[in-house]
């Protein structure tokens, strides 16, 4: 009886007396989800359209927010002196979209287009091998040390009744949800959005009408390196830009067993819930084992998923005939 008063009822009497703490602890977990959706969305980007799980993608965003406070903070490149002239935001963030680019052309070029039709486990092992590669580049190229990143985002904190609400939260969720809907309507209603879903059903049937592959996989690799540069932004604004950004894509992961791996709006309903759950979990549980739910409880929920509805919630039930 006691072990439940711990478990269940004390924490339960907890939420119901404090309330306003309680949605103050919820908001900040969707806000915290929102931030691994935006990494997760970069996962859902490359596996429609290629079948491949891209490993690197979390470091893609350190790349992304080590370029674009070098290039703010007027670093030269391998040398670690500012000696540049130092770029606006706005002007920063566009010339790390083109680096971005330029990086996907190069991806296309060395990595992919040698290892097409070749069997998934290669092209993941690819990407595990661009992620360490990527991320020793932006070490040698920008340093290792913890960067600030500062863009413009408002910061600061307001009252709504008893609940404090982090205005820099709002922000981080306004630009989420807005690349979401502009990504959502791209794969639905243009013909490139078409064509990468077609690349996604059957590489050989998309080439034989006339798609080239090539192509798709810039575009597709280009668009995942532009949300890797939004959530590059988001967190390294919140954290500081620092080689552990690279390891969100861990929590990124289940994240998509929860949503689907070709699902966007699941990437974002799976961040948001994993979000909300690790940061209810501490606060509410984490007394009980000293703390550090946050760390794994992601992945508890991710396990149990995966012997129950290994799909996700969004994805296609798969149905095998003998």
């Amino acid at each position: 009886m006691e072990f439940l008063n711990l478990v269940l009822i004390a924490p339960i009497a907890d939420m119901i007396e404090y309330p306003s703490f309680l949605v103050e602890v919820v908001f900040g977990g969707l806000m915290s989800g929102v931030m691994y959706s935006l990494v997760a969305l970069g996962f859902v980007l490359i596996f429609k359209a290629s079948g491949v799980f891209n490993f690197a993608q979390g470091v893609f965003a350190l790349f992304a927010a080590l370029t674009l406070v070098g290039l703010m903070n007027g670093t030269m490149p391998f040398t670690l002196e500012k000696s540049l002239p130092e770029l606006p935001a706005w002007a920063a963030v566009i010339v790390t979209f083109i680096v971005m680019i330029g990086l996907a052309i190069a991806v296309e070029r060395i990595v992919l287009r040698p290892l097409v039709n070749q069997d998934h486990i290669i092209m993941f092992m690819s990407t595990i091998g661009l992620a360490f590669v990527l991320e020793g580049l932006g070490d040698t190229i920008w340093g290792s040390e913890v960067k600030a990143l500062d863009v413009g985002i408002p910061t600061g904190n307001f009252l709504i009744g008893e609940i404090q609400i982090q205005i820099f939260d709002l922000w981080a969720a306004g630009i989420a949800a807005f690349l979401v809907v502009v990504l959502a309507l791209f794969f639905q209603y243009t013909r490139t959005g078409r064509a990468l879903r077609a690349v996604a059903d059957d590489h050989q049937a998309a080439l034989s009408v006339g798609i080239p592959l090539k192509n798709i996989w810039i575009i597709v690799w280009s668009v995942a390196g532009l949300v890797a540069l939004v959530a590059g932004i988001m967190w390294g604004s919140k954290s500081g830009v620092q080689f552990s950004l690279s390891l969100i894509a861990l929590k990124a992961l289940p994240v998509l067993i929860l949503g689907g791996f070709t699902s966007v709006p699941g990437a974002i309903v799976g961040g948001l819930i994993i979000g909300v759950g690790e940061k209810v979990a501490e606060v509410y549980w984490g007394p009980l084992v000293d703390g550090a739910i946050e760390n794994w409880f992601a992945y508890v929920v991710a396990l149990v998923f995966l012997l129950f509805r290994p799909q996700g919630l969004f994805g296609d039930k798969i149905i095998e005939r003998v």
